[in-house]
């Protein structure tokens, strides 16, 4: 099991680190909060099947719904973004334009 725990965590370290580092595109920021989140689901399903408790199996399908509605937004954000100011570099834009 420590294996799998070290495999847990430096994949979501790692997904931490490309969030804090490839911040130039928001499809990369996006890509790297699915991975936080793809990771977070993991980890909870192995704990769920480890400790086999009833109260707790709806936690990682409730998980798995706020990461769908996440990608969702950012989608649309994404979409957005690129009509509205022709690009997602994140570098064009700011929050005192309209």
């Amino acid at each position: 099991m420590t294996l799998v725990l070290l495999l847990f965590c430096t994949s979501f370290l790692l997904a931490l680190l490309g969030l804090s580092f490839h911040r130039t595109h928001l499809m990369l920021i996006l890509i790297c909060i699915e991975a936080v989140m793809l990771t977070l689901y993991l980890m909870m399903t192995t704990l769920v099947s480890l400790l086999s408790l009833p109260i707790i199996t709806i936690l990682p399908i409730l998980l798995l719904a706020m990461s769908a509605c996440e990608a969702s937004t950012g989608l649309a954000l994404l979409v957005a973004t690129s009509r509205t100011h022709g690009t997602d570099h994140m570098k064009t834009l700011s929050l005192l334009k309209c």
